[in-house]
């Protein structure tokens, strides 16, 4: 017999994470449009944002309302930083050797992590409310609800932004077609910059929910094989596909975890990706591109 109220709790839980895995893919999805780099460094990247907030928050013992946008600022400064000195010099190069290097930029953050904050698991300073969360008779954790309404809140505030801010205009124009960009006047390695920028902003906040949640340690970067699980599947370019299969792995984790054992969470997820792969290689919603020869 199915236990529906524990069915429905788990997969609550499961929305709320996917809510979280959706807004770590829509940092990766802002890259690769602007881009076209393939960033696997993201879960470091999300690592960074939630140390400079553990820097802020509980070194400099800065307020909470000041540390946030503090962290998310210097991650931004630090997304500018990278793209300027690893990707901008790779232009046109091959897309492997930008793939390798943001193999190596993640091992470079987690080495440099463990140098300045050592690879000892530490704890965010509380922020998010503690009351029981009910829905119904469904228990579900206030961290990972109150987590997915910010991620909800952020994701809806980048895709006005993007949607209306010219930025964001200029980034999708780039995304489309950069030859076509540059003929009607929009400075491409700007918007190389931007998306690196925004992406490592969106990482951070992402970061630091997550941290605020389960702790933070030179391990989060785990947290980006997921990540990178939602964006294929849901189709590396594509915005919605982000959203959509970040609540679709975020639930298919919680069940598998809940049913079989945490140990066959990331098993359940890539079968899931071998599967839609096998039906449509780019993705739920990603872009088909046709190559002519």
């Amino acid at each position: 017999m199915i236990d529906w109220l524990t069915l429905f709790e788990v997969s609550l839980t499961g929305l709320a994470s996917g809510g979280l895995y959706a807004l770590a893919a829509l940092a990766f999805v802002m890259v690769y449009k602007g881009t076209r780099v393939v960033n696997l460094a993201i879960g470091e990247m999300l690592m960074a944002g939630a140390y400079l907030f553990f820097t802020f928050a509980a070194m400099f013992a800065l307020p909470i309302w000041l540390a946030i946008p503090a962290a998310v600022l210097a991650a931004g400064v630090l997304g500018g930083v990278i793209e300027r000195t690893m990707i901008r010099p790779l232009l046109g190069e091959p897309p492997i050797s930008v793939f390798m290097v943001t193999i190596g930029l993640g091992s470079v953050l987690v080495g440099l992590v463990e140098v300045i904050w050592s690879a000892d698991q530490k704890r965010l300073p509380d922020f998010l409310p503690d009351d029981p969360i009910m829905v119904g008779e469904a228990f579900l954790s206030p961290k990972v609800f109150w987590g997915a309404v910010i991620a909800a809140v952020f994701i809806a505030a980048v895709l006005l932004l993007f949607r209306f801010w010219r930025g964001g205009v200029a980034l999708r124009a780039t995304a489309s077609d950069q030859a076509a960009a540059y003929s009607v006047g929009i400075n491409v390695p700007r918007v190389f910059s931007l998306s690196w920028v925004v992406g490592a902003m969106i990482a951070a906040v992402s970061g630091i929910i997550v941290g605020s949640i389960g702790g933070i340690s030179s391990a989060m970067g785990v947290f980006g094989l997921s990540v990178l699980v939602v964006v294929i599947v849901g189709g590396l370019d594509s915005v919605l596909g982000a959203l959509v299969a970040g609540l679709l792995i975020g639930v298919i984790e919680a069940v598998a975890g809940f049913y079989l054992g945490g140990e066959y969470k990331l098993l359940a997820t890539f079968i899931v990706l071998v599967a839609v792969l096998m039906l449509r290689p780019y993705g739920l919603f990603g872009t088909h591109e046709i190559e002519r020869l």
